[in-house]
């Protein structure tokens, strides 16, 4: 499954990357906006959005291709480490 993050803590982008390894997922985290993000998000099974940490383009940008793609968003307040579990524990099998 493929899973991208985005926004969060730029000290917490490892962790998030090791909590989603345990739920045999790959991920991509985005903390910040990178140029050309709304390519580089791909086509993933879940996007994970901290809305907290999350500028407004950045969400913006996650709901229009998801309602073009189809994929789930997870928005999420808190860029905590077990929020991430909670939401890949509804999401993903381990």
């Amino acid at each position: 499954m493929n899973i991208v993050v985005v926004g969060g803590n730029d000290c917490m982008a490892c962790k998030y990357k090791e909590i989603c390894t345990k739920y045999k997922c790959r991920a991509k985290v985005f903390t910040q906006m990178p140029a050309d993000f709304e390519n580089k998000l791909g086509s993933p099974d879940l996007v994970v959005v901290f809305t907290n940490t999350c500028s407004h383009k950045m969400a913006n940008i996650v709901s229009r291709k998801a309602a073009k793609q189809k994929f789930p968003v997870a928005r999420i307040h808190s860029a905590s480490a077990s929020a991430l579990h909670t939401v890949l524990s509804e999401y993903c099998t381990v």
